[in-house]
């Protein structure tokens, strides 16, 4: 997602890479090894399950929502 944090660190990608913000948007998510950035919704998503009936076998979960950006099992 793009969020303010994101933008920041975007910022000190382009920067280092010599690049625009616009260019690192279109890149990082390749390089990074991403599909694209998520959206709110995705995470919403989850939420709106945790949060049902259909979750309350569910304890003690660690769940990413990052579309595999962080390599981690």
């Amino acid at each position: 997602m793009m969020t303010d944090r994101r933008r920041s660190g975007l910022e000190r990608w382009a920067s280092l890479r010599g690049v625009t913000l616009e260019e690192a948007v279109a890149r990082f998510p390749r390089e990074a090894g991403i599909a694209r950035f998520g959206e709110s919704q995705e995470v919403a998503d989850l939420m709106a399950f945790l949060v049902s009936p259909a979750a309350r076998w569910m304890t003690g979960a660690a769940l990413r929502v990052d579309g595999g950006e962080v390599q981690a099992v």
